[in-house]
Parts: C-alpha cells; sequence; structure tokens
C-alpha cells in the first residue's frame, strides 16, 4: 500500500518560481484528496495568529512582526490537514491486522490510515494491539519503570512538536526518576550548531530576529532548501531582494528557492503571475566544502584589509574578541589551492562572495543541516562565527548568525531541559525550586541510546512524539535496538513505523494535536512554542479532540510520572488543571523567562534575551573567540561519491505526503539516487538505471541499497543525493561526529555502480 501511484518515474528539471501558483494548486489537490476543503481554510485562518491561533507543527520560522492576515506555506497547510484528518485508527481497525501485516504497509499507508483514537497494548500471543485503559497503561509503564535496576535503563526521547510546557514536565519527571538519558531530536540536526555557538559566544542559539533580516545588507544562506524546510523564509527573501539587500546561496543543489519566488499573499503577483529574484549569486560547493569556502572569504577580507584599513573592523575585534591575530596567520598559512580545492569553486566564486560580504555594512549568515550533519560541524559553525567577527556583524541590528531549526520547537525543547548534558547551573535551579535531587552524570543521547539498547542496557524507551524507527541512522540496526526493549512507549497522534517496531511489550498513548483544544479543569488551555529566533508565544488549538479518549501531551507525562513515581511530592495533576501554573514554575528555573505568563501574552510573546547580542560572553575569555581549526579534507577518493541525505519537497521529517518532489521535477519516484551527469557516465549509467548503493563506515563494515534509481541532476562532481528515511540505512551507528556525536546524515561516503 501507498500512494496512488500515477504513472512511470519522472524527471523533467524544473524552471519555475517556488511557491506561487504551483503551491496553490498543490495545496488545493492535497484538500480535496484529504477531504479537508472546510476545516483546512478555517485552519489557514487561524495559523501562526497571536489572536487565540494555534502555531504551525511545521517548521521553526518566526511569525510575522508585521501582522500579515496570511502567514503560512505550502508545507505548513499540508502538515496541519494532515493532523485534521477525518481518518480515525481505533480498536477495529488494529483487530482486523497484526503487526507482522502492518510491517508490510509502507510509511505513508501506515500514518494515512488517520487519528489514533485510544491507546493500545501490544498483545504478543496474537500480534495485535488491543485497548488498555489510560489507567492500565500508565500502571504498565510505572511498574516497568520501578521495576528497573537502576534510572539510567530507561531513555526518554523527545521530538520537536512538544510545547514548552510539556518539555518541562518531562524533563522533571526523567530527572525525578535519575537519570539525564533525554535524547532528542536535537541531536541529529543542530547539535553541532549549538556547541559551536556555546564555545564561540557563550549562547547556543543564534542571535538575530525577523527585524534583523529585514535590515540586513546581505544574506548567506548555506547548506539549506528554502522551499521545503522553511517556506516561509521565502517573503524574507523577496522582500530583501526588493529593497537592495545581496542574498547568495550555497549548496550543492541550486534549488528553487535559490532563484525567483511568488509569495501566495501577494495577490498582486499572483495575479500577474510576476515572481522576484531570491538570490543575486549561487555557489555550489561539494558536499562539506562550506568550511574551506568559509575560509577563503576570511582570507579575501583580511589580504584585502592590507590596503584597506576599513575592510576589518579592527575596534570591534580589539574590544570584543579573543584569537584574532592566531586566525589571521592560520589563514594567511592556508593555500589558495587547498581551498579551492576543498570547496570545489574556482577562486573568482570565492573572491566574489568575499566582495558582497565586504561591501556590505551588515550581514548575516543562516545556515541549516547542510552545515551542521559533518563530521567536522561544529568547526564549520564556528568558522561562520569567524567570518562574522572579522566585519563586527555581532551584536548590532542586522547582523549577526542564523540557525535555521527544522521542527517547530526543537529550540524550546532544548531552552526548557531537554539536555542530556544539562548545565550545573539549570539543575541546581531545577533542585531548589522543584525539590527534587536531579542526577549530576551526563546522560545518552541519540546515537548512544540506540548503541546502549540495542547492548540490553537500556530496557524502557519512552518516544514522545516522533517517529525514531524511522528518523534514526542505521534503521536495521535501530530497530534491532528496540526490539531488544523490555517496553517501548509511543506517544503519538498517528500510526507509524515505531508502533510496528517494539519491544517486547509496548504501549502506542494517543494525544492531542496542536490544532486541536485542550480542555482541563482550568479550562481550555494553551501552550508555548519558541522559534528559531528565539521568540516564546502562545499557541490555542482550535479544533474539536479527534477522538473522547485522547489525552494531552502534559497529562500523559503526569501519568506516567504518577505511576512511575508514586510518593513523589511533584503535584503533576495540580499542574495539569492549569498550564499557567506550570509556567510559574518554570519562570523560576528557567533563565530568560522571569514573569512568563505575563509576557507571553504579549502580542508576538516575548524574545528570551540573547546576552552574545548585548556583546556579554560566557566563554571563559569572556570575548567571542576565534577558532583555528584545520582545514578537513573532503575531497571524496577515487571511485567514491560523498552522499547527502534530504527531504523531498512533498515530505515532512518523516511524513511522506506523496512520491513527488516538485521543485526536483520527480514524480512517483522515492528510491533515487541524484548524480553528476560526468559521475554517471564514468560509471556507465544511464538516467534511470537502477544502480546499487555502497557505504563503508568508519569501522570497515558496508551497507547497501539495491535497485535505486539515477538520476542526473546539476551538481558538483564526486557528490550525490537522497532521500531520508530511505537511505538512512546507508549510515552507519558509528559514522557520528566527534564534534557533535551527530550522525553523518550529510556526508556519507559511497560507492555506486550498476545493479547487480
Amino acid at each position: 500500500m501507498g500512494p496512488t501511484p500515477e504513472g512511470e518515474p519522472r524527471y523533467q528539471p524544473y524552471h519555475h518560481p517556488a511557491a506561487g501558483w504551483g503551491a496553490a494548486k498543490s495545496v488545493t489537490r492535497f484538500l480535496v484528496r484529504e477531504g479537508a476543503l472546510v476545516d483546512g481554510p478555517r485552519a489557514i485562518m487561524k495559523m501562526n495568529h497571536e489572536d487565540g491561533g494555534f502555531d504551525c507543527p511545521g517548521c521553526a520560522w518566526p511569525d510575522d512582526t508585521k501582522g500579515l492576515h496570511l502567514d503560512i506555506c505550502e508545507n505548513g497547510i499540508k502538515h496541519v490537514t494532515w493532523e485534521m484528518t477525518r481518518k480515525r485508527v481505533g480498536r477495529e481497525f488494529f483487530a482486523a491486522h497484526t503487526v507482522g501485516e502492518l510491517s508490510g504497509w509502507t510509511d505513508f499507508a501506515l500514518e494515512d490510515q488517520g487519528r489514533l483514537t485510544e491507546p493500545m497494548a501490544y498483545d504478543p500471543d496474537t500480534d495485535h494491539y488491543v485497548p488498555i485503559s489510560w489507567r492500565d497503561a500508565f500502571e504498565l509503564a510505572g511498574r516497568a519503570l520501578r521495576a528497573l535496576d537502576h534510572p539510567d535503563q530507561a531513555a526518554f526521547y523527545t521530538s520537536g512538536r512538544l510545547g514548552n510546557e510539556a518539555t518541562f514536565l518531562y524533563q522533571l519527571m526523567a530527572r525525578e526518576l535519575g537519570t539525564n538519558n533525554l535524547p532528542d531530536c536535537s541531536n541529529m540536526c543542530h547539535e553541532a550548531s549549538g556547541r559551536a555557538l556555546q564555545a564561540s559566544l557563550g549562547t547556543g542559539k543564534g542571535t538575530v530576529d525577523l527585524k534583523d533580516w529585514e535590515t540586513t545588507d546581505a544574506l548567506f544562506i548555506m547548506g539549506v532548501n528554502v522551499a521545503s524546510n522553511a517556506p516561509r523564509m521565502l517573503t524574507a527573501l523577496t522582500e530583501a531582494y526588493k529593497r537592495g539587500a545581496r542574498i547568495v546561496h550555497i549548496n550543492p543543489l541550486v534549488e528553487a528557492a535559490a532563484r525567483r519566488a511568488i509569495i501566495p499573499h501577494d495577490f498582486r503577483d499572483m495575479a500577474t503571475g510576476h515572481s522576484t529574484r531570491t538570490s543575486t549569486l549561487n555557489l555550489q560547493v561539494r558536499v562539506g566544502g562550506d568550511m574551506a569556502l568559509l575560509r577563503g572569504m576570511a582570507k579575501a577580507v583580511l589580504e584585502r584589509s592590507a590596503t584597506d584599513p576599513k575592510a576589518l573592523d579592527q575596534e570591534f575585534i580589539d574590544r570584543h574578541t579573543a584569537g584574532f591575530e592566531d586566525y589571521r596567520k592560520l589563514c594567511e598559512a592556508t593555500p589558495w589551492e587547498e581551498i579551492e580545492r576543498q570547496c570545489g569553486l574556482g577562486r573568482a566564486d570565492i573572491l566574489e562572495a568575499a566582495r558582497v560580504y565586504e561591501d556590505a555594512d551588515r550581514s548575516i549568515v543562516s545556515w541549516c543541516l547542510g552545515v551542521s550533519q559533518h563530521e567536522h560541524g561544529v568547526d564549520t559553525v564556528r568558522e561562520i562565527v569567524n567570518l562574522l567577527l572579522l566585519r563586527g556583524n555581532l551584536g548590532r541590528e542586522g547582523a549577526g548568525p542564523s540557525p535555521v531549526r527544522g521542527h517547530s520547537n526543537v529550540q524550546g525543547n532544548r531552552t526548557c531541559g531537554i539536555d542530556h548534558r544539562p548545565a550545573e547551573e539549570f539543575l541546581d535551579r531545577l533542585a531548589r525550586v522543584c525539590g527534587i535531587t536531579p542526577p549530576r552524570e551526563h546522560g545518552l543521547d541519540t546515537v548512544g541510546t540506540i548503541a546502549a539498547m540495542r547492548r540490553g542496557e537500556v530496557k524502557v524507551f519512552v518516544g514522545m512524539g516522533g517517529n525514531f524507527a524511522l528518523a534514526a541512522p542505521d534503521t536495521p540496526l535501530t530497530h534491532e535496538a528496540l526490539r531488544s526493549c523490555d517496553l517501548t512507549v509511543q506517544v503519538s497522534t498517528k500510526l507509524n513505523r515505531s508502533h510496528l517496531v517494539h519491544g517486547r511489550q509496548a504501549l502506542i498513548l494517543p494525544c492531542l494535536g496542536r490544532t486541536e483544544k485542550d480542555h482541563q479543569r482550568g479550562g481550555i488551555q494553551s501552550t508555548s512554542v519558541e522559534d528559531s529566533m528565539s521568540m516564546v508565544h502562545l499557541s490555542v488549538g482550535m479544533k474539536r479532540p479527534a477522538s473522547r479518549h485522547l489525552l494531552s501531551e502534559p497529562a500523559i507525562i503526569a501519568g506516567l510520572a504518577r505511576a512511575a513515581l508514586p510518593d513523589s511530592r511533584t503535584p503533576w495533576e495540580w499542574y495539569v488543571e492549569d498550564y499557567d501554573r506550570v509556567r510559574d514554575t518554570m519562570a523560576q528555573v528557567l533563565d530568560g523567562f522571569e514573569d512568563f505568563n505575563r509576557r507571553v501574552r504579549l502580542p508576538l510573546g516575548f524574545r528570551i534575551r540573547q546576552p552574545a547580542r548585548e556583546l556579554v560572553f560566557r566563554t571563559p575569555s569572556e570575548r567571542a573567540e576565534f577558532s583555528t581549526a584545520p582545514l578537513p579534507d573532503v575531497v571524496p577518493a577515487p571511485g567514491t561519491l560523498a552522499l547527502g541525505t534530504m527531504r523531498s519537497h512533498d515530505q515532512w521529517n518523516t511524513t511522506i505526503y506523496s512520491d513527488n518532489d516538485r521543485y526536483r521535477g520527480i514524480r512517483n519516484l522515492r528510491t533515487l539516487v541524484f548524480m553528476n551527469e560526468d559521475d554517471m557516465r564514468e560509471r556507465g549509467i544511464a538516467e534511470f538505471d537502477p544502480v546499487d548503493i555502497t557505504s563503508t563506515a568508519k569501522d570497515g563494515t558496508t551497507r547497501s541499497l539495491k535497485g535505486f534509481l539515477a538520476v542526473p541532476y546539476d551538481m558538483p562532481r564526486g557528490c550525490a543525493a537522497g532521500y531520508m528515511p530511505e537511505m538512512n540505512a546507508l549510515i552507519a551507528l558509528c559514522d557520528y561526529s566527534a564534534q557533535s556525536d551527530q550522525p553523518l546524515m550529510k556526508h556519507v561516503r559511497v560507492t555506486i555502480g550498476a545493479a547487480g
């Protein structure tokens, strides 16, 4: 089972503007398919609105600051409609299908069955999920947690969908139990960004906000497919171009959003078909070559400063930074030939990018997973900061580092305590305010949790949202690890692969969606989320819940906590009655959340203070610190390619809406690999030829995917790309960055040949 086939696989390069009528048509077809022609438009009018609206459960791009009536995008509408479907998955469905049978279904087919309606428990005797009461489900989980020899035999995973209040309660439960095993999706996406920014600036976040994007002179967009990953950024790009800002896109693929766009809420442009450019320069670095390009730009700035003192902001460097002279010497000692070889660009292209940077009074560098999911991701993000520091692009309007987070509250999860390496200051506050004794030893991240489950050292796995079985690397090994658990608990809105890859005992606990009203004793509740630019605001559901048996995520967490910690003095039930009570406690624990309940109800909420933006650096030197990492060798060995995984356009994380990828010109195909035409020709591969793809891990083991179809694409030689989660099987669990512990999902060394 899967999406309805529309014919044979097809590929036709896409030359149209991003968004515009293509997005409108796609959304209309999706609303018709999902039977949401009434609920869909109603949701559109409420999504991302501060006045009683709900926050889009998709990306973490900030809400518009100018009161835009339709602050929406194609992917956001699809995501919301997918959640609001009228289809239901209840006890009758599970009675009709064994887990063994469902395991043969496609991931699209599983989620397409609709919303989960009641808690279910796995029955190994019949291989069916069967109904279980909430009380019995909590007791089953609590009994398993109480029976552990040590709290570290449990792990509590979090996806980026969880609201701040539930996040705080979740980490409180884990730490009261006695573990910091809090793996999360940040471990697989922006861990490198947080560690790099913390080392360079003393903060784990970017320093800019949306107003900075509206006033900057130059934008450098690195390693991100804007039209699919953060579509609302298209508005910022088109507006920047119209006011004369320079926009440089840096990515192995020139994506549709890096050329032109028509913004759907710009009715004049929609009516006339007039598109706006979204770039002034596109640079196709090789996979992993971003750091070399940045080093080349910095080298050019330093060389220009020999004849033009204004090329550097020497006053800023002297007053606010440490390590500049060492960095200058490093750049001088790095040969141009090596920079060109590593980034895959000619010197003229590098100098052109450097001129854009030099000529701009204020610059922002923005990046996503194309930068962070590499062995040297931390060094690359630190090199971004190095470049910004040279011209004082920090602590002033229109300038600074701006990581693009992928999921709606992944940044809020980390802010509110989901961290396997918590700071001592945070633990001290948590202990004082909440009256618990939190563990001080670091816990397990995502990679560590998978390895520990496989060894039998983690026996209970709780997944709060997400689809861990598909999102994680080394798919067969991850599945083996989950099946080694005594108990797996998945808190979800829809059926997915993680429900079928389970422990000896398993629970499915269905929760409310972001779009649904959350009724508690204190009335309808709101939850808060934090966007990519540290704005915290409220979200209030608008729709009747899909089932009267659904519980909110805070209520589920409280039920699990009370069952696992029957003698706990934490007022779990009292917190759930009114989320303002949770926020009052959070205000005492979390730095920057003072007066939380009042400030979050202000228009657009409030921005968490960023010390680095005020030129206060919580680093050992109390200054912004230059880094001096050597350039890594990212040039593939002869006969190998560097492959990066990515999403298709008709996909959100592991949720797949169809087998199409409009912006890359693909129809009816997901099991493909994009390749440079010369690399294909060298291997005797023609368009749509079946190929075998083999990766070699650090430990020498290999993994293969058979029969994927090759598609010629405009990308640098030596590079390849394909879709996750299908290609996650190529990424060995041992292939993670020593700098960030992130799986190397954007830099897999592979060989590709005709299918055997």
